[in-house]
């Protein structure tokens, strides 16, 4: 392998587009911190998920994403997570990179031998090697970390042949496109899952005795004092404590937990129905709890309100974190949508406490009324009806954990010559 400056292989270059919309600049989307560190690869499916923002003229032609690109992060609280990196896998015509950002862009004119390919670049970047570089050159202390562009590009890179870089790149690039294909079948069957939720429990247009939907074909609505709205005759209210049990199972750190993902808080998917994988167990420490699978995880503290998904599998996770139990376990799939609707997150809001970290607890939280149905089986129908979704969603979530420990496994042999693809 050659050793190569990354500044003599590929232009660096330092983000300022932060995530206001201002007059006199164009609109953009804005590819941002979270976008870069989530993230092995930023494709167009991504598209409708990136922040609107606005940009320069100037800011557009340097920073716009353009396929075969890599970004990193650049600054942050701990050293570790500085240098985390994603590779751009289409062209955009209106996606910046925004602040806290540096784009790399690989030089296409200098002979092919010299140069180094963007998906192989993106797997190198996620080394032991690259992370430990950039840690020990970022600057600062205390409150934020940061790279400057000369750190940067003055990184060494171990290059082998073009066609090497080629191989390696794209089998570790096929693995994260199954990985996004697994993602998006599981984004279609949440949708939809949630699409029927608000279709029969929130408008109530749920299947009449005709089978036809109940409100707007006429069926009798009354008004129910206690929820301050109309609801379908003979329903009545319930609290969440009625139907769900807040577990507490609390235990210490150690080895004990060596088959265990690790869910911090901030690991807890946005509005997810699943999760799996996590951090390893060794980096749980204090204050812990274990979940079981098909628990439902909902942060408690308000900034994480608005996170809330199905276990796929047993975990420890903070006692900052509400660990669920349907009292009732076939209706998981109602129960999973009742907690994760906006108006439990708003309630979440209003019965919090605290004033530097707001937080909320199960006793707060459990006596918020839903409107529940006089027949389950409208209930149970649902949960019929959406079991399969969920049960494909849980396998796939379980696949994309096992891709990306092996992807993460490859990395380093396929870097250092021990493993190679053949044609």
């Amino acid at each position: 392998m050659r050793k190569v400056r990354l500044g003599d292989l590929a232009n660096v270059d330092i983000s300022g587009i932060d995530k206001k919309t201002k007059d006199g600049e164009q609109a953009v989307r804005l590819c941002n911190f979270t976008d870069v560190y989530y993230n092995w690869a930023i494709t167009k499916n991504m598209y409708d998920g990136l922040m609107q923002a606005s940009a320069s003229e100037s800011d557009i032609e340097t920073f716009s994403l353009r396929k075969g690109q890599v970004a990193i992060t650049k600054d942050s609280e701990t050293r570790e997570d500085i240098g985390v990196a994603t590779y751009i896998a289409d062209d955009f015509e209106d996606v910046v990179l925004g602040y806290h950002c540096a784009l790399i862009a690989p030089k296409n004119d200098i002979p092919e031998d010299e140069r180094i390919y963007g998906k192989y670049l993106n797997a190198l970047l996620h080394t032991k090697y690259a992370q430990k570089y950039f840690s020990n050159n970022a600057t600062g202390s205390g409150q934020r970390y940061t790279l400057s562009k000369e750190a940067v590009e003055d990184m060494p890179v171990y290059l082998p042949s073009y066609k090497e870089q080629v191989r390696i790149g794209d089998y570790l690039s096929d693995i994260d496109k199954k990985i996004e294909i697994n993602n998006l079948i599981n984004a279609e069957l949440e949708t939809m899952a949630k699409q029927i939720y608000d279709y029969w429990f929130v408008q109530f247009d749920f299947p009449n005795e005709d089978g036809k939907p109940y409100k707007s074909s006429g069926g009798n609505m009354v008004w129910n004092e206690t929820l301050k709205k109309e609801i379908p005759e003979g329903w009545i209210t319930k609290q969440l404590q009625d139907l769900i049990v807040c577990e507490a199972n609390s235990t210490i750190p150690g080895s004990h937990l060596r088959d265990l993902d690790y869910c911090p808080i901030d690991e807890i998917p946005i509005r997810s129905m699943s999760f799996a994988g996590g951090k390893n167990w060794q980096e749980a420490n204090s204050s812990l709890q274990l979940y079981d699978k098909c628990d439902i995880l909902i942060g408690a503290m308000r900034v994480y309100f608005h996170r809330c998904c199905i276990a796929s599998k047993p975990g420890v996770t903070r006692t900052t974190t509400l660990v669920l139990k349907p009292r009732i376990i076939k209706h998981l799939s109602f129960i999973y949508q009742l907690c994760n609707e906006e108006r439990t997150f708003l309630y979440a809001t209003k019965v919090s406490t605290g004033t530097q970290q707001p937080y909320v607890t199960w006793d707060a939280l459990s006596s918020l009324d839903v409107p529940y149905p006089a027949d389950e089986d409208i209930i149970s129908s649902y949960c019929e009806y959406t079991k399969e979704s969920i049960n494909a969603v849980l396998k796939n979530v379980i696949e994309i954990n096992e891709l990306q420990s092996l992807r993460d496994y490859l990395i380093p042999l396929l870097m250092n010559g021990q493993v190679t693809i053949k044609d």
